[in-house]
């Protein structure tokens, strides 16, 4: 586990409960663990009504757009996050959890649609000679916007831990917090009002990651 040489390390313990959703794939350990050493109070939420009542919401994600979005709909988790996220609470989405937020996804021509919250595609990388897709491990990301609430103490061009093959595309540039080159220049976070994303892995980043996570349970 990447985090335990930071377990013992007391820290802060901060209010708010944060909902970790649980739609039946992702790196849903880590990210709990991760959650519960910085002293967040954390719901693993299965079902629409397990939200009430919860100020934040963490969606870690894994594996492809279309099994995410078919799960949530499943679940009935899919438009009751985007109603609590309407109603103003916070919200984190990790890897494919920030791809889910955006429309529709080319990911073995996928036809179930995203939260639709930004605009936008996601996209596979392009073949590249040199280039190896999935990009798997450490890259740099560009602070685009240094106010951004989840980079705060965090060094810009830090390296974050990357498992991905597509990438969003936002049609708002606005909205994007940190780039990452990777043959090309893609958006690795984004962020808006109370919505935060990133496509790197938080939970798997070490020191850097941990504070990103602590930035956010800070803002709960």
């Amino acid at each position: 586990m990447v985090f335990d040489f930071l377990w013992s390390r007391s820290e802060p313990n901060f209010c708010g409960v944060i909902a970790l959703i649980d739609y039946g794939a992702g790196n849903l350990r880590s990210v709990h663990k991760a959650l519960l050493h910085l002293g967040a109070e954390v719901r693993l939420v299965t079902q629409p009504d397990q939200l009430e009542g919860c100020p934040a919401i963490v969606l870690p994600g894994v594996g492809a757009f279309d099994d995410c979005s078919t799960a949530l709909n499943n679940q009935s988790l899919m438009e009751a996050t985007r109603e609590r996220i309407r109603q103003g609470a916070w919200f984190l989405g990790i890897c494919v959890g920030y791809q889910i937020l955006f429309e529709r996804s080319e990911e073995f021509e996928s036809t179930s649609p995203g939260f639709g919250l930004f605009e936008g595609p996601v996209v596979r990388f392009p073949n590249q000679p040199g280039l190896k897709v999935p990009q798997i491990g450490w890259n740099q990301v560009r602070q685009v916007r240094s106010n951004c609430p989840l980079f705060h103490g965090i060094p810009d061009q830090s390296h974050f831990y990357f498992v991905h093959s597509y990438h969003p595309q936002p049609v708002d540039s606005a909205i994007i917090a940190g780039e990452t080159d990777y043959g090309h220049t893609f958006a690795s976070a984004v962020w808006q009002d109370r919505v935060f994303a990133t496509q790197f892995h938080p939970e798997k980043s070490q020191r850097a990651g941990l504070r990103l996570l602590k930035n956010f349970v800070e803002l709960v």
